[in-house]
């Protein structure tokens, strides 16, 4: 399996919007295009960035992650709006993806200590993973999501 994340432009925008989770994880999950308009309205605030990603099998999409962070921190390196799209789902996509998220991560930002994401326990596939990477609960929620957070020194290769 040879997955790459590659900045979501506007030649692979539209690709990126058709991509849905399946039909029990779309409440859980939000859309390509709600994540997408995170850049512009700026919801965490003026201080946060949004980096867009579109994953990719050799030429096929198949996924969507992005990462938002306020570069003044060390804390504040999430991982949001993550779907691989429902005809991938169960093959390894998203463990994949997600390894290569959290080394970008750490390749690019030296000084990021943790990373955080929120997830509903009702997605039970998306939560199993998150924890089997090392994500641990802090105890806060974003909505009806709990926050997990992955120390980037013990984050796994």
């Amino acid at each position: 399996m040879d997955i790459t994340i590659q900045k979501v432009t506007e030649e692979n925008r539209e690709e990126a919007i058709k991509l849905s989770g399946k039909d029990s994880q779309r409440d859980l999950v939000p859309s390509v295009a709600e994540s997408l308009s995170k850049i512009s309205e700026k919801p965490d605030g003026e201080n946060v960035t949004y980096l867009p990603f579109a994953i990719y099998e050799g030429d096929t999409m198949v996924g969507f992650i992005m990462h938002a962070y306020e570069e003044e921190t060390t804390n504040m390196y999430w991982i949001n709006g993550f779907i691989i799209d429902q005809q991938f789902q169960g093959k390894g996509y998203g463990k994949a993806a997600l390894t290569k998220m959290i080394h970008w991560i750490r390749d690019n930002f030296d000084h990021c200590s943790e990373i955080r994401l929120s997830v509903s326990k009702e997605n039970e596939s998306a939560y199993e993973l998150y924890k089997n990477f090392g994500f641990v609960e802090t105890g806060e929620t974003v909505g009806k999501e709990d926050v997990l957070f992955l120390s980037v020194q013990t984050a796994s290769d």
